[in-house]
C-alpha cells in the first residue's frame, strides 16, 4: 500500500527533518506539509491523504485532532510528540488517532509505526499477566514460555514476554537467546523510546512471540528503576495483544508494580507438600487489599500429581480461594524439550502438561468469567 502523507508540524526545524524522512522512505509520498492547522484543514483536502502525521504538542492538540478526524475521516492519523507518555498517548488514541510516535524519527521507525499502528491501531488494549511466586522453584518460567506459545498459536496475535526477575531471570537461557539489549537498556532508554522503538529491544522467538530478556548479571538490578520499568510495561502494552511478565519471588517494588499494571496476576507455587500452601495463603491475604481480588488474582499449582479435577478442587478447599489451574509434574518432558531447544508443547503435544497449558490459554483467550476459572 502506498501512503499519501499530509504532515502538520508547527516547528520549522522539525518540519524539515520529518519532511526529509518521509520523502526518502519507500512507499511514502509526502503530498502536503503545513505549519498551521488551519491551512492543513483547509487546503490539504485536495491532496486526498490517507496518512496524517499530526503535531500533538500543545494544550489544544486534542481539539486539533478532532478537527482532523472530521475533515479527513478516511485517513489514519499518527500523532507526534517529543516524548512518549502512556496517559497522553491513550488520550489521543481514544480521541481517534491510530497511534503515537516520538519525533524526530527515522525511515525505519516510520515504517514500523505504520505497520504497528496505522493498520490495526492501538484500540485493543493488551491483556497483561504477571506471574508471581511467594518463593522460588515454582515452575513459572516453564509455564510462561509454553503459555506464550499456546496463546500465539491459538490467536495468531502478538505475544510479548518481559523477564523482570531482575537478578535471576532465565528466559534468555530457556529460549536459547543471545540478546543484544535487555531490560536494563530498555529502562535506561525509556525516556527516549516509544512503543515502536521499544520493539527492537525484544528478541524474536517466533513470528508472534518476543522476549525482553532479563539482566545479564544480578548486580545490575539497581539499574532498573521502578518508574522506568513501569514506562516500559506501558509501552509494551501498545505492542502486544498478550503481555506476560515474569517477576521475582516475594513482594518487592518490581513485583508489586507489575501486579498493579496487570489484568490478572497468576500466583504460582509448586506443590510438594511443604510450606507452599502456607506461603500461598499469606500472599493471598496481602492481595486481598484489591477490592476485585477474585477477578485479578488466579492461583496456580504446578507439579500436581495426580493432576485431576478432584486435585484442583481439593487445593481450592485447602487454600480457601479458587485455584485457577493445576499443572502436572512433567519434569521429563520439560527437560527433554529444553535439551532440544524446543517447547514441551512441541515435544509431546498430547501430554497432560500440554493439555493443562492449552486449557489455561483457552480461558485467557475466551475471557472466561470469574466463576469459570474455578472450574477444573
Amino acid at each position: 500500500m502506498a501512503y499519501r502523507v499530509l504532515l502538520y508540524e508547527r516547528s520549522r526545524i522539525l518540519m524539515e527533518q520529518i519532511r526529509a524522512t518521509v520523502e526518502k522512505t519507500t512507499g511514502f509520498e509526502l503530498v502536503a506539509h503545513y505549519q498551521t492547522a488551519s491551512e492543513a484543514l483547509g487546503q490539504g483536502v485536495v491532496f486526498q491523504p490517507n496518512l496524517i502525521l499530526l503535531d500533538a504538542e500543545g494544550g489544544s492538540a486534542l481539539s486539533v485532532l478532532s478537527e482532523f478526524r472530521r475533515i479527513y475521516p478516511q485517513a489514519s492519523i499518527l500523532c507526534m510528540g517529543e516524548e512518549w507518555q502512556a496517559e497522553r498517548a491513550s488520550h489521543f488514541v481514544q480521541a481517534g488517532a491510530k497511534g503515537y510516535i516520538v519525533k524526530p524519527f527515522s525511515s525505519e521507525e516510520l515504517q514500523d509505526a505504520v505497520e504497528t499502528f496505522a493498520k490495526s491501531g492501538m484500540e485493543v488494549a493488551a491483556e497483561t499477566y504477571t506471574f508471581f511466586s511467594p518463593k522460588g522453584k515454582s515452575g513459572k518460567t516453564t509455564l510462561i514460555a509454553n503459555l506464550a506459545m499456546a496463546l500465539a498459536r491459538r490467536t495468531h496475535e502478538q505475544v510479548g514476554i518481559i523477564d523482570a526477575d531482575l537478578q535471576f531471570g532465565d528466559m534468555a537461557v530457556f529460549f536459547n537467546l543471545q540478546p543484544a539489549s535487555t531490560i536494563v537498556e530498555a529502562v535506561r532508554d525509556s525516556r527516549f523510546l516509544s512503543p515502536v522503538t521499544l520493539s527492537s529491544y525484544f528478541m524474536p522467538v517466533t513470528k508472534n512471540v518476543h522476549v525482553l530478556c532479563g539482566t545479564r548479571a544480578p548486580n545490575l538490578i539497581d539499574r532498573v528503576s521502578i518508574a522506568g520499568f513501569e514506562k516500559v510495561v506501558k509501552m509494551a502494552q501498545s505492542l502486544y495483544r498478550y503481555l506476560l511478565i515474569d517477576v521475582p519471588q516475594a513482594f518487592n517494588p518490581t513485583s508489586i508494580a507489575a501486579a498493579e499494571l496487570s489484568t490478572v496476576t497468576f500466583l504460582v507455587a509448586m506443590k510438594n507438600d511443604g510450606y507452599e500452601m502456607y506461603h500461598m495463603m499469606r500472599a493471598i491475604e496481602i492481595f486481598k487489599d484489591w477490592k476485585d481480588v477474585h477477578e485479578r488474582l488466579k492461583p496456580v499449582f504446578t507439579r500436581v500429581t495426580p493432576c485431576t479435577p478432584q486435585a484442583q478442587q481439593e487445593l481450592s478447599s485447602r487454600l480457601g480461594f479458587p485455584v485457577a489451574a493445576v499443572i502436572p509434574n512433567a519434569y521429563d518432558v520439560v527437560s527433554a524439550a529444553a535439551d532440544n531447544g524446543r517447547m514441551a508443547l512441541d515435544i509431546e503435544p498430547d501430554s497432560e502438561l500440554s493439555k493443562s497449558v492449552a486449557r489455561l490459554a483457552d480461558r485467557i483467550v475466551h475471557g472466561a468469567p470469574h466463576a469459570a476459572w474455578a472450574q477444573p
